[in-house]
């Protein structure tokens, strides 16, 4: 039996008239950046994600560019993070000139241990760049707590969590601003690359508009520029994608969380052979976008399930600390043990809501078995 990690052509299938009729409707148009569907879209995330404005952009990445200039976050800042993510939450603070500094994770959870923060922040630190890792957020209140008190401006990155809660608060709630990917392998993806940024600043909203569109005015006019800004514009053909899914997501995320309990169901007597299960923290209301287990033989299981045909995925093998286009940063090998550990120990299994009880009873079959051999 075949597991994939993601099945985008079934998922493609169940949407595929809805998703044909809007495709053709943007050609037949001849309006194929911004206009009323990207408009649309901005309007139904933020409401999705309890935030009072949305911005489309180009990608998750562009979507922490655009927050840290508009935040005025630059050249000499610090702005602290986590170095157990994916890629683009580093090489954005990178990309505007300021310092990553890292924190270490809770191993458990794989989100940023906000009880370590204070001891790193400086007179140079301008801002807070935590990661709703896996899809479930991260702690609220304690950053929202320690960006007020130190005045440091709070950029969370939600690229793998819309549709997740924290005490029953979505995540465009709380912060300066909140960003999100639409990779197709996202919790909603698009058909290729696309973001967008939320904020319930008006201030910082209009500066965002003006910075994803070449800098600029409010009014909009051609050809007048405010600012030095970005080509970072939300295709409407991607657009029109994400809203013939949207209405989907709710759904798709709970199939996701089952999947999640039937696996624990399954695993979860084994924690005498080293399998580690994921955490979600009380009040959490997880989405699941990836369901990584733990265990130190980590990449014999993982070849052992490849045998079998289940897809898995490592996310991530090196921390950011760790990656030689970081080594700038003058950080070593044992900085961040938890994070270290993680890399060494996580694996992704199949959890996408196109699963079947029967893959994931044939997953849970052949842990089982490699465990015991």
């Amino acid at each position: 039996m075949k597991v994939p990690l993601a099945d985008l052509r079934a998922q493609y299938h169940e949407l595929k008239e809805q998703i044909d009729a809007a495709i053709v409707g943007v050609i037949e148009s001849g309006s194929f950046i911004d206009g009323a569907n990207v408009q649309r879209l901005e309007q139904e995330i933020a409401a999705v994600c309890g935030a009072q404005y949305g911005l489309g952009v180009a990608s998750g990445t562009d979507a922490l560019v655009l927050s840290l200039v508009a935040c005025g976050i630059g050249p000499g800042d610090e702005v602290i993070t986590t170095p157990f993510t994916f890629g683009a939450t580093t090489e954005a603070i990178a990309l505007v000139g300021a310092r990553p500094v890292y924190v270490d994770i809770d191993v458990c959870t794989f989100n940023l241990d906000t009880a370590q923060i204070e001891a790193q922040i400086t007179p140079r630190t301008k801002g807070l760049l935590p990661v709703d890792l896996f899809g479930q957020m991260a702690d609220r209140d304690a950053l929202a707590e320690i960006a007020h008190r130190y005045n440091l401006r709070l950029i969370v990155d939600a690229a793998q969590a819309i549709g997740a809660r924290q005490h029953g608060q979505p995540i465009g709630v709380c912060g300066d601003t909140t960003t999100l990917s639409f990779y197709p392998t996202k919790n909603l993806g698009a058909f290729g690359d696309a973001g967008m940024v939320m904020t319930n600043d008006a201030t910082l909203a209009d500066r965002l508009r003006s910075l994803h569109a070449h800098g600029v005015g409010k009014n909009g006019a051609y050809g007048y520029h405010e600012r030095v800004g970005y080509c970072s514009r939300l295709d409407t053909l991607q657009a029109v994608v994400l809203l013939a899914k949207l209405p989907r997501l709710a759904e798709w995320n709970a199939a996701r969380r089952r999947n999640a309990a039937r696996y624990r169901e399954l695993l979860s007597d084994l924690a005498e052979t080293g399998l580690i299960l994921p955490r979600c923290e009380p009040g959490n209301d997880h989405i699941y976008h990836q369901f990584t287990i733990r265990h130190p033989r980590r990449d014999a299981l993982q070849a052992y399930l490849k045998q079998q045909e289940i897809d898995t995925k490592i996310f991530y093998p090196l921390p950011m600390h760790l990656q030689p286009a970081y080594a700038y940063l003058g950080y070593r090998e044992g900085d961040f043990p938890a994070a270290e550990r993680a890399a060494r120990e996580v694996l992704s299994l199949p959890i996408h809501p196109e699963l079947t009880d029967a893959q994931i009873e044939f997953v849970a079959m052949h842990i089982r078995r490699f465990l015991a051999g």
